[in-house]
């Protein structure tokens, strides 16, 4: 099965100049005056989808403090910010600040958020690697001549909301607009991580129900690990009309940072072994035959519109004990060099993990090229093209998914099978995972994918296209060729009597 991109549109990043040390902080601010509103009193969790996306918020900046050579300098500096902050309010009712401080020292984003104790939510995803042979060079999306040349960032980690973006409804424009509303090419690293289902239609499944349809935050405190240093970060986001007020924003923020730990160990590439105690798939191996010949059947019919559809297995892996998720992917990270590798967790839920293969948008190359992995290979082509306009971003991302490659072709009638077919919920695997930014969005295809739940083992999915000429076993044989990226690193085989 083939991977796929719903975008990456560039405009301005982080470079290291930017980051140099300085006598007092600099910022990047956006300031709109706000129009009075009424709301109703929504939530305390200060869900962005909440407000209304035609109204700006009232500030958007970004602070940037002198370099300090060690993380736990680092988060001295921010929370001392963060009480002088709380003393000396700003003049708005509703804003969103980034507060950030340059290491002058590499330390790797899962690492950092491995030291974290496990508070949620969490989120880390990965930079695709500029020196890979499979990323183009991408200009500016407006020619703003910014481009990727100098673009350091490597990995990304977070922990804590500021502002989140959840709701059970199908992600529509005006959830794309309630997330934009807090961002701004000015701040460009302000960003909203997280994934949409693959199919919002489907009946949500309770291990996938603290997702919802769609999940994005931007989260209190981010670890931005870069070439050759790291920056630590926290952002305050508030808004009165939500009845979440810049007090409860910074109090919610200061509980945050008491719990980070000043202390960031080098996390082993490795899982510790464990014992299987069960290994059962959904579908099963005699459903699997029955549904990939029923798929043939109407591939075959001379009036079925359908060339291809892609069929998938959710495999569950009960353990003798836990897998730390986060060591589960820094393995999978190990192996999969060129891979793009995500991690989400909200509050009270799975942990969401993914080494999926990516490929770039945005100058058509008509010539199809094969992409090796560990394990399997893609075929892999570039495409490029300039937006009209930035709610183009919304309109890709929902026309891009789902692709034939997840899905099947054409779409509407695959997604109808798969629908009636499949017997588990796909959740967030193989839907649109990555990020919305101020100045860029970058999406992958969220497949070799896991959800992982303390004391439970972990989901692992896969899929498979099926095409006239087809084979159940072999394609059988794939999905366990497609799981054993996960399966290897933690199963101890069990030795003979």
């Amino acid at each position: 099965m083939a991977a796929a991109a719903a975008g990456r549109f560039m405009d301005l990043d982080l470079r290291k100049g930017h980051l140099g040390s300085s006598p007092h902080p600099t910022s990047h601010s956006l300031h709109v005056v706000k129009r009075a509103q009424r709301y109703e009193s929504c939530s305390l969790s200060m869900n962005g989808c909440q407000g209304d996306p035609k109204i700006p918020i009232g500030t958007i900046q970004t602070r940037t403090f002198p370099g300090v050579s060690t993380h736990s300098l680092a988060l001295d500096t921010l929370s001392s910010a963060i009480s002088h902050l709380k003393s000396d309010p700003p003049p708005f009712t509703s804003g969103i600040l980034r507060l950030q401080v340059p290491i002058q020292q590499k330390i790797e984003a899962i690492d950092w958020l491995h030291a974290q104790q496990e508070l949620l939510p969490r989120c880390f995803f990965s930079s695709r690697s500029q020196s890979s042979s499979f990323d183009p060079f991408i200009d500016s999306v407006n020619g703003d001549g910014n481009g990727l040349e100098d673009h350091d960032l490597v990995s990304v980690a977070g922990i804590g909301a500021a502002v989140f973006f959840r709701h059970i409804h199908p992600f529509s424009l005006d959830d794309w607009k309630s997330i934009k509303r807090f961002l701004s090419k000015k701040c460009p690293l302000i960003r909203a991580y997280g994934a949409i289902r693959f199919d919002p239609r489907a009946n949500v499944s309770s291990e996938w129900r603290a997702f919802g349809s769609f999940y994005f935050v931007v989260p209190q405190v981010e670890f931005n690990e870069l070439e050759g240093s790291s920056v630590l970060a926290t952002t305050i986001a508030w808004d009165n009309a939500l009845s979440w007020t810049w007090e409860k924003a910074i109090g919610g923020l200061q509980a945050t940072m008491c719990q980070v730990s000043s202390i960031v160990g080098k996390l082993r590439k490795e899982v510790c072994k464990t014992f299987v105690l069960s290994n059962s798939h959904v579908p099963s191996k005699a459903s699997w035959n029955l549904a990939v010949n029923r798929a043939l059947q109407i591939i075959g019919r001379a009036d079925s519109p359908l060339i291809k559809v892609v069929l998938a297995r959710s495999s569950r892996v009960v353990t003798t004990s836990h897998i730390d998720p986060i060591a589960w992917l820094a393995c999978l990270q190990a192996e999969g060099q060129n891979a793009y590798q995500f991690f989400l967790q909200p509050p009270d839920a799975p942990a969401f993990i993914g080494n999926t293969a990516i490929c770039s948008m945005v100058w058509v190359e008509p010539k199809k090229a094969i992409r090796k992995l560990p394990r399997i290979q893609h075929l892999y082509a570039q495409l490029s093209g300039r937006l009209r306009s930035e709610d183009d971003e919304f309109d890709i991302l929902s026309s891009l998914h789902p692709t034939p490659a997840v899905c099947g072709f054409p779409r509407e009638e695959a997604r109808l099978l798969i629908a009636e077919t499949e017997m588990f919920d796909r959740g967030m695997f193989a839907g649109p995972v990555g990020w919305f930014g101020g100045g860029e969005t970058e999406f992958a295809v969220g497949i070799r994918s896991a959800l992982v739940e303390k004391g439970f083992g972990g989901l692992i999915y896969a899929g498979t296209g099926i095409v006239r000429g087809s084979n159940s076993s072999l394609e059988w044989e794939e999905l366990e060729l497609k799981i054993s990226q996960f399966t290897k690193p933690i199963k101890v085989e069990v030795p003979l009597s």
